[in-house]
């Protein structure tokens, strides 16, 4: 009998028992020892896209949280965003040509928390007066409150709705397929993509529930990672000394 070779694992050495038996019995010329990329998974790697993406919705909308973080491009613009979300709100930060606010939404009650530089040039002129700026660092590092009337209410208050963002962003485009086996941050996946992935991807995790944990908006319009899937955070508004209230309007906008 011939001695198995030294640095062959156990394994490897039943593999190729098993494979001799199967040869000997059967006549089959060939055995590969080659591992299911699904075992040990939560299944949904051996499904249809279709169905792979029906049920990563389906958790996305049952979790309680999620944290979203990346980029997304709308309308010509770039936002950067890091948000945690919950169902009455959310909170984090955005970023966009080159201004980094804070969001805060508590219910229907959305505060803004930015630099003066922000306040300044939040109505979009470039030749405020003295008076403006002198109020704009008056509201530098405050909790602004925005009235659900005002065009910055509408702007801003979907960066901090998960319903709404995680439907609108995991929506691909065109023909759905499988398109391997792939890691995000040491966790397992199944990417699916639209339109041969002109229509955008999605990684699925193979472990536990199948949360979406990465997306590849269709047609360069951003990146996103999802994480902290059911992980509760605390949402409340700011307190009174570090909030101000313009009512129904506000004086920038």
């Amino acid at each position: 009998m011939t001695a198995i070779p030294q640095g062959r694992t156990r394994r490897a050495a039943l593999v190729s028992a098993m494979c001799a038996l199967v040869v000997t019995g059967t006549g089959l010329t060939g055995c590969s020892s080659s591992e299911d990329p699904d075992a040990g998974t939560n299944g949904v790697g051996k499904l249809p896209a279709a169905t792979i993406q029906a049920k990563t919705k389906k958790a996305a909308e049952a979790a309680d949280t999620v944290r979203l973080s990346g980029t997304v491009v709308t309308n010509g613009t770039t936002y950067t965003l890091d948000m945690r979300l919950k169902a009455d709100g959310g909170s984090g930060s955005v970023t966009s040509k080159g201004a980094t606010f804070r969001l805060l939404r508590v219910g229907k009650h959305l505060f803004l928390k930015a630099n003066a530089e922000f306040w300044t040039h939040q109505d979009g002129k470039s030749d405020n007066s003295s008076a403006d700026t002198a109020a704009a660092k008056k509201l530098e590092g405050m909790y602004v409150k925005v009235p659900t009337g005002d065009p910055a209410y509408k702007r801003f208050s979907g960066f901090t709705d998960k319903d709404v963002l995680l439907d609108g962003l995991l929506t691909l485009h065109g023909s759905l397929a499988t398109d391997g086996h792939h890691v995000q941050s040491g966790v397992r996946t199944i990417r699916i993509t639209a339109g041969k992935g002109s229509g955008g991807s999605l990684d699925v995790s193979l472990k536990g529930t199948p949360y979406p944990l990465l997306l590849v908006r269709a047609g360069n319009a951003g990146t996103l990672r999802l994480t902290d899937w059911g992980k509760d955070f605390a949402l409340e508004e700011p307190g009174k000394k570090e909030t101000v209230d313009y009512g129904q309007q506000l004086p920038t906008s």
